[in-house]
């Protein structure tokens, strides 16, 4: 079980309509782009990689580096609040 503090860290992390919708796309979309985000959610680039880095220090996203490119996955918390999401 999960400290209060922990559980504060992922809820506030993903206390935001744009970034349940990141949630959503990247549990579709293993390995996407910011760029790619932004465009499935007719977003400002800035806007989704703003929330994009508070999703992974919230713990919710993975990020691995391709070069130039920065793929976005869903890490186990991140699948969990996706379950926990679909089931709300």
């Amino acid at each position: 079980m999960k400290t209060p503090k922990q559980l504060e860290r992922y809820f506030k992390g993903s206390a935001n309509h744009r970034r349940i919708a990141i949630l959503l796309i990247v549990e579709n979309n293993k390995d996407i782009t910011v760029e790619k985000i932004a465009d499935s959610l007719s977003a400002n680039f800035k806007t989704i990689s703003q929330h994009t880095r508070s999703l992974v220090h919230a713990g919710l996203l993975n990020k691995t580096y391709h070069g130039r490119q920065v793929a976005h996955s869903l890490s186990p918390y991140g699948k969990s609040f996706v379950r926990f999401f679909k089931t709300f």
